[in-house]
């Protein structure tokens, strides 16, 4: 071999070889460059998240700023004994559009009494947001047993077992959902004592038939009348805490109509219970739609001497109080 030809192939190897390690640079620049860039992405990530934090906790300090700023509904005590013609009671009476609560009895309305069939509104509401119950499929078949109320000994869907106050209907609604899903329910509304610890309603002494009984009948569940009307403007409010869908069905079921049309529309539900076969407590909870805006009521009666005391009463009285403030 020549020297010429051996000086071009060491020539060549030389060549070859910084190019190699050219390529090999380029490529661990490249690298370095990606992994670079990968550190970047989730640096840039987190920067992102961290804004939208910060922004969150933003307006959540802005909007309890803004409930604070918003003075406290006044309390004012009122005479609304003729309306209760000596019986024993209590009404309160919220007006957003005036930041004013109404109270008659104002001790009374603050004490907590056992729900009774009240609660058919929110075990309704709790269930019609968790689709347990949808109102086209709402038929619960009859078991067969008899009960006092004739109403109750059929097939029935949900509009009626409402109307007539079906509690076997709603005993069976209420088993579906079960204990986690009513407790949430009840802490979301801030539902009086929240207590549903006697599930099984064994506390009420008045009926032992499981079909007619439960938590919310003379039992560990708890409601003042004050809280009541909290309670209806959470669902029915306009922050309100269910869907439109579920209002909306709900209004349905709880519209009075009977015995005759009222002079605006009044929504809402009875309750009575009993202790040894005396009725102990009595309810009309609800709200109307005025032209300013809904208001809420609840009427409460207690035990009376004379036993005139009737969840109707209770209704009439209210539509009373109502229809008169609203005029």
């Amino acid at each position: 071999m020549s020297k010429r030809t051996l000086s071009f192939r060491l020539i060549c190897c030389f060549i070859s070889g910084v190019l190699f390690l050219l390529s090999g640079g380029c490529a661990a620049e490249q690298r370095t460059q990606m992994q670079e860039t990968q550190r970047e992405e989730p640096r840039e990530r987190r920067q992102e998240t961290q804004r939208e934090e910060l922004e969150e906790e933003q307006q959540e300090t802005q909007q309890e700023e803004q409930m604070d700023k918003t003075p406290e509904p006044k309390v004012t005590e009122v005479d609304w004994s003729a309306y209760f013609d000596g019986l024993n009671g209590a009404a309160v009476l919220y007006d957003p559009a005036a930041s004013q609560y109404m109270l008659y009895n104002p001790e009374l309305a603050q004490t907590r009494r056992s729900p009774c069939s009240t609660f058919k509104i929110i075990s309704s509401m709790i269930a019609l947001e968790n689709e347990i119950l949808v109102p086209e499929e709402s038929t619960r078949k009859w078991s067969g047993e008899v009960f006092w109320n004739e109403n109750w000994n059929q097939d029935i869907a949900f509009q009626e077992a409402f109307r007539v106050s079906c509690v076997w209907y709603f005993r069976e609604i209420i088993d579906a959902m079960g204990p986690e899903m009513v407790q949430e329910g009840l802490e979301l509304l801030k539902y009086g004592n929240c207590d549903i610890s006697d599930w099984e309603g064994r506390l009420n002494t008045n009926n032992n038939n499981r079909a007619q009984t439960g938590f919310w009948i003379e039992s560990s569940l708890a409601i003042s009348p004050k809280e009541q009307v909290e309670v209806m403007e959470r669902i029915f409010g306009k922050d309100s805490v269910c869907s439109e869908g579920t209002r909306h069905v709900l209004k349905e079921a709880m519209l009075v109509t009977e015995p005759e049309r009222t002079a605006i529309p009044i929504y809402g539900k009875t309750g009575m219970g009993k202790m040894e076969g005396i009725m102990v407590d009595a309810w009309f909870t609800g709200f109307a739609e005025s032209e300013e805006g809904n208001v809420y009521f609840c009427v409460y009666l207690g035990r009376t001497d004379d036993g005139n005391g009737s969840s109707a009463a209770a209704k009439e009285i209210a539509v009373r109080i109502v229809e008169d403030y609203c005029k």
